[in-house]
């Protein structure tokens, strides 16, 4: 095998060319062309590699092409003079992987190229791909209905977002845009983590992009209801819990005083205790330490859901925690799981 010089370019679409020149001997004054058109989306066999060279090749003569992280691939005959490297796993979203051209080939260098699936390619199209998958596995209160019947679900389609529960308040459902990040979507995605194992950090990795695919080509769905709870700062102050649309349970409660005051807003709860010792700093500067706390679900910060004794309810008592009847905090707190929208309205 004659050897080669080469010069190595990795496209912004995410397939590396090697350009091979000719031979030693050859016209090196001009290097062989690669005209070919890279793939819009990944499928099982993305080419990886794809090379030109000024004589005769065989795919089947070629040692194996080296690629870190470990990816499986093969070569496919395309030309007499003309192969390409192909995919044979899956890829994961958002991992750049590096090309290491066989020694026996003497490329020298290395180049790296990153997979179509990377957000930061399109920001827009790929939130609401990650849209997509979440509506199809039930993480959304959305369902989502493709333009075009499709085989494969997790593969990214253009498509109608329908809201499967019409009488949901709209201090959620104006939170909503398609293509944009929004609450909605780090809250589901939070959801989908915990179900699965994963860190409830509210951002698709490509760990999480990889189970989120094999969820919706597999069917597998939230197995929960699609949960919600308002807390109305209206006074007598309130908290509502939604269920599947549905506001299915309502009490009195208390949110922060003045110089302590429970923030407006929409959070995803992030952490649960079914009882706590909460402690801190009151406005005077003096310590507390409340111990067995129960049906605590933090949404901001320090401020969370949980039950409180108090002589009365429904006004603002608390160091910007929302506190209920002990009753009330356990009838709410099996519906707060960590990715539950929790929106405190003035």
């Amino acid at each position: 095998m004659k050897k080669w010089l080469n010069s190595l370019s990795a496209l912004a679409t995410g397939m590396v060319v090697c350009a091979l020149l000719p031979a030693a001997g050859a016209d090196a004054a001009t290097p062989i062309k690669v005209s070919s058109n890279v793939p819009s989306t990944l499928s099982a066999a993305m080419p990886i590699v794809r090379l030109n060279f000024n004589a005769t090749i065989r795919a089947s003569k070629l040692p194996r092409l080296v690629v870190k992280p470990a990816l499986s691939t093969k070569w496919q005959q395309i030309g007499p003079r003309e192969v390409q490297a192909v995919a044979t796993s899956r890829l994961l979203p958002l991992v750049s992987y590096t090309v290491m051209t066989p020694a026996t080939m003497s490329c020298e260098a290395r180049c790296t190229f990153t997979t179509l699936r990377s957000l930061t390619t399109n920001v827009s199209t790929n939130v609401t791909w990650e849209e997509q998958l979440l509506a199809e596995t039930n993480y959304l209160p959305l369902s989502f209905t493709p333009a075009t019947s499709q085989s494969d679900p997790s593969q990214q389609t253009a498509g109608t977002f329908t809201w499967l529960y019409p009488n949901l308040p709209t201090s959620l459902s104006s939170m909503w845009r398609v293509g944009v990040p929004n609450v909605l979507v780090t809250g589901a995605l939070m959801s989908f983590q915990v179900v699965n194992n994963l860190p409830t950090t509210g951002v698709a990795d490509p760990t999480t992009w990889n189970d989120l695919i094999d969820a919706a080509q597999s069917g597998k769905v939230d197995p929960n209801p699609y949960d919600y709870v308002t807390v109305s700062e209206s006074l007598p102050e309130t908290v509502t819990l939604y269920v599947g649309g549905v506001a299915k349970f309502h009490t009195l409660a208390n949110t922060g005083i003045s110089v302590a005051p429970t923030s407006l807003g929409t959070y995803p709860v992030y952490l649960r205790y079914a009882t706590q010792t909460m402690s801190g700093t009151n406005p005077d500067g003096s310590h507390y330490s409340d111990s067995g706390i129960p049906w605590i679900s933090y949404f901001n910060g320090g401020e969370a859901l949980h039950g409180f004794i108090r002589n009365t309810y429904g006004w603002p008592q608390s160091l910007g925690c929302v506190e209920m009847p002990f009753a009330s905090a356990q009838t709410i707190w099996p519906h707060t799981p960590i990715g539950t929208l929790v929106t405190v309205l003035a």
